[in-house]
Formats: structure tokens, sequence, C-alpha cells
């Protein structure tokens, strides 16, 4: 959701420039600061921002340069007075000296200064609207690019945990053996105990079974498909929209089973490789952000 884009268009008077700035957030939160010349176009260009712009904190910034207008610009003179005349009688009231140089300070003043086509015309109306309409497709086209990048990105870190789920297979089939022959190791040392073989043995068939992660592999495994499903192919994720809060949910559900996975490894060599997929999804849960 982050990006930059810029939008200029000209009308016979005026060339006006649009600045649209995007950060990641959970829906639409648009600002804007437009001047006062264009103020009345500020709702329909929030709509047209909207309309484009599906979600991100977005700040829109608006200016504009007079096109040919030399001698456009007049003093205020009602406004330079009045300035004056309160400057004057606030000097009196606090005993202090009033400036030396008084132009300067008065002109630097707001609305000293007035333009004589500061109204907006049907025609600078919409190039006030092209330009918003130029800038948010601009912002597209960054968000699409950066898109394509984060596609690489998850398809490289989702092989990661698919490929690190492959090693655990091994690590898995040797597991069980040296469990069982622990716990009877340790059995055995108990001479001056008597228990019933065949429930111990029952005990033992339960046990081992409560540490088995097929079924958290099988549900790991499908996660990782349904996320490459989600995100189809480049040239169908570049347009889309809204599938961003789903991949997080289901990068969600991954890191559930990650985690049941190092619960019931109870192998070293397992729980390091739990720790390597944790790393890989989190590098994954920080970029789904970006995805609206």
């Amino acid at each position: 959701m982050t990006g930059f884009g810029r939008g200029t268009a000209t009308s016979g008077t005026r060339k006006v420039t649009i600045d649209l700035k995007s950060l990641n957030s959970k829906q639409l939160d648009l600002t804007a600061r437009v001047p006062a010349v264009y103020r009345e176009c500020e709702l329909e260009a929030r709509a047209l921002v909207a309309s484009m712009l599906t979600r991100g904190k977005v700040e829109m910034t608006a200016s504009y340069e007079s096109l040919g207008c030399e001698g456009c610009m007049k003093i205020n003179e009602a406004v330079v007075k009045a300035y004056k005349e309160q400057i004057e009688k606030m000097s009196r009231e606090l005993g202090v000296t009033p400036p030396a140089d008084w132009m300067p300070m008065l002109l630097r003043l707001p609305d000293s200064m007035h333009n004589e086509q500061e109204s907006s015309g049907e025609e600078d109306a919409n190039a006030f609207l092209e330009a918003v309409r130029l800038a948010a497709a601009s912002l597209m086209e960054y968000r699409c690019a950066e898109g394509r990048k984060l596609y690489d990105f998850f398809i490289e870190k989702i092989a990661n945990i698919g490929n690190l789920l492959e090693e655990i297979t091994p690590m898995e089939q040797e597991r069980v053996p040296k469990i069982k022959c622990k716990l009877e190791e340790q059995l055995s040392r108990l001479t001056s105990i008597e228990y019933d073989a065949g429930r111990l043995e029952q005990e033992l068939i339960f046990y081992i079974e409560k540490l088995d992660v097929t079924e958290e592999k099988t549900r790991l495994r499908t996660h990782l498909n349904y996320f490459l499903e989600t995100m189809g192919t480049p040239e169908e994720a570049a347009p889309q929209q809204g599938q961003g809060k789903k991949l997080g949910f289901i990068a969600q559900e991954m890191g559930r089973e990650i985690n049941t996975l190092g619960s019931k490894s109870n192998h070293a060599g397992m729980q390091k490789i739990v720790v390597r997929m944790k790393d890989e999804l989190e590098q994954i849960k920080e970029q789904v952000l970006n995805v609206l």
C-alpha cells in the first residue's frame, strides 16, 4: 500500500500539480491540503481518490502556478490598512515601538495580496480533477510495481517453508524409536516397582501418538498451497485488491501449525527447523501488511 504518485494538468490560466503519498492503513484515510482557489473541488477530488485507492493512509497535496498572468497580483488595500491599524493599536497598549519599515512586514501577512484571477472556472476545476486522477493512477502503477516484487518475495518464502517442512520427515522417523527406547530405559531402572506390562504398552502407544505431527504437517502444507492459490499469477494478482487481509489470515493459520510442530517435536533438530520456519513466516507477515 505504500507509494507515491504525481499528476500535472493545465488550463488556460494555471498549471496544477497533485502529489499523493500512501502508507499502510486498514482502511482509506485521506488527508488533503488544497489551496483555497480549489476548495470547492475538494469533495469531488476526495471521491475520485477513494474510487481508485481502496486502502492506505493517503496524503494529498495540491499546488498551482499561474500561466501568463503578469500583473494579476494586487495589494488588498483594505486588509493591509486593517493590519496596520491593529498593529499600531497594540503597540500603544503594550508600549512597544512600531516597526520602522511597514511594507515588507504587512505584505507578508495572510491575504495582503490577492490574485484577480483567483476564481476557479470550470476549465480550472477540470484540470484540477484531471491532475488528481493522474496522480492516483501514478500511485497505482507504483503499487503494482511493488506488488510484483512482493509476489516474488512471497513465492521464495513459501518455498523455503515447504523445503524446511520436508527436512522434518527423516528426523520424525528416527524420533519415535529414540523416545520409546529412552522411556523403556528409564522404566528398567525402577526395579522395585511392579507394573502391568500390557497397560504400560498402551500408555506408551498413547504418548507416542500424541507426539505424532502428521496432521500438523498436512495442514501446514495445505495452508502453503492455499497462500499461493490466493495470490494467483502475477498477471492475475496485480490488478486485484482485497486479498491482503485474506493472506494475513492464512499466515496466522500457518503460524499455529508451526507452533504446534515445535511443541510436539521433542527433538533438537526439529526445533531448530521450527525456529527457521518462524523466521520465514515473520518476514511474510511483515510484508503482507503492504498487500491490498
